[in-house]
């Protein structure tokens, strides 16, 4: 057992009022886990953790627990919080490991899943242990969507993807890999051939265009591609990545890994703008990625871009009003140009379905629930909210999931109803 862990956990305060509880998205127990723990516990810890979020084990390695539990937590005052990820990473990892349900009771109805990402994942976990029968449709060749193909694996190990894999096929669910529902098999064709309940979790595929001269260019290339499978790639040893997300850090990161020599991120703001966390921002200069600040992007060429000056004001109410400045023109020499400025649905399914309402982003609305508008149908994660944290998507799928439930039990109950009727 880990030294680390184990003082970490003598540590906690155990707050009567804890408000790391009140910072994680998901309400995790904390106290009561890191209690369990210390008690040698350590499978009880596990089951809390895992029911009240199966993707714990992801979540305590790539959450921003700078703004979250450790963030809230009240050692935090004196820049001292708990290490509540390394503590939950732990026990999570050995519950995965571990962990055998077994569901005494399968049910007839059937449930599809479309992608094998975050919210599908929670989705699936959820309604296979209450003895739904389950089958995965994942476009790619493994599971993992967004975890697998655009987290590099020094954040989070595909291993342990693949672990999560093998838990689903021990609790009955089937996977599906290679289909992509939509152009060919219909959302009509599922419920054809029996499925009860539809989920679409699909996230969020499509790259977001700058819209400038030079997008086409051999040596541009967009972000979210990179990650899928960087070592295809020849970007040679100067690197210019245009955004400054979470995405961004990653493909800056990735990018210095894999041979390039100089990286550089360009942001048309300022340093204290930027969307990415401060953690991944730490690391990204800490491996030695450079930021070039309010520098907008006008032009992608072959051996660079040319970006013109921005600038801010900031109002007396605290509103910032930003400037462009085309006078101040400018050239950063690159051999390739990496687009990370987040990223949009793709419609293969609602170009291929009726009576699934988008919004003007292309986004599935959906209820608090998860409910879309054709029934039978739900969805949660970044094909509802757009990009956002893996956290976050398990949140709201919790909630979908039981939407999903309390669906399915009613059907069954109106078919009752009308056996006995007739």
């Amino acid at each position: 057992m880990s030294r680390h862990e184990i003082l970490e956990a003598k540590r906690c305060l155990k707050c009567k009022k804890p408000q790391c509880v009140e910072g994680c998205p998901v309400a995790t127990n904390i106290p009561e886990f890191i209690q369990l723990f210390q008690d040698n516990q350590i499978m009880e810890a596990g089951k809390l953790l895992f029911e009240n979020n199966p993707l714990s084990v992801v979540c305590s390695l790539i959450c921003p627990h700078e703004k979250q539990c450790e963030g809230h937590c009240i050692l935090n005052r004196k820049n001292q919080p708990i290490h509540i990820s390394s503590i939950e990473n732990y026990i999570s990892d050995y519950y995965l490991t571990v962990m055998d349900y077994q569901i005494p009771y399968k049910k007839d109805q059937m449930v599809a899943i479309i992608g094998a990402g975050p919210a599908g994942l929670t989705i699936a976990m959820m309604l296979a242990l209450r003895g739904y029968k389950i089958t995965i449709f994942e476009a790619n060749d493994k599971i993992g969507g967004v975890l697998r193909y655009g987290v590099p694996e020094f954040r989070l190990p595909k291993s342990i993807l693949d672990r999560i894999k093998e838990k689903l096929r021990t609790l009955g669910v089937i996977i599906r890999p290679n289909t992509l529902i939509g152009p060919n098999l219909t959302l009509d064709d599922l419920f054809t051939d029996g499925y009860h309940a539809v989920f679409i979790g699909t996230g969020v595929w499509k790259p977001n265009k700058l819209h400038i001269k030079g997008e086409s260019l051999g040596n541009v290339h967009y972000g979210l591609d990179y990650l899928k499978n960087p070592d295809v790639y020849t970007l040679g040893n100067n690197v210019c990545v245009i955004g400054a997300g979470n995405a961004a850090m990653d493909v800056a990161r990735t990018a210095l890994r894999h041979g390039s020599r100089h990286v550089s991120i360009v942001y048309r703001k300022g340093l204290e703008h930027m969307p990415a966390n401060e953690h991944d921002r730490q690391y990204a200069q800490a491996d030695g990625v450079k930021f070039e600040f309010y520098k907008l992007p006008i032009e992608l060429t072959g051996s660079g871009l040319k970006y013109i000056q921005t600038s801010a004001e900031t109002a007396e109410d605290g509103s910032i009003t930003w400037t462009e400045h085309s006078d101040q023109q400018g050239f950063i020499k690159a051999d390739s140009i990496i687009v990370a400025v987040s990223q949009g649905p793709r419609d293969n399914i609602v170009a291929n379905t009726k009576d699934i309402t988008t919004n003007k982003y292309g986004l599935v609305i959906t209820d608090e629930t998860g409910r879309t508008t054709r029934e039978g149908v739900f969805a949660s994660g970044d094909v509802v909210t757009g990009a956002n944290t893996v956290v976050e998507a398990v949140k709201y799928s919790k909630l979908t999931a039981e939407a999903i439930d309390e669906y399915l039990r009613s059907l069954k109950h109106h078919e009752a109803i009308d056996r006995h009727r007739y």
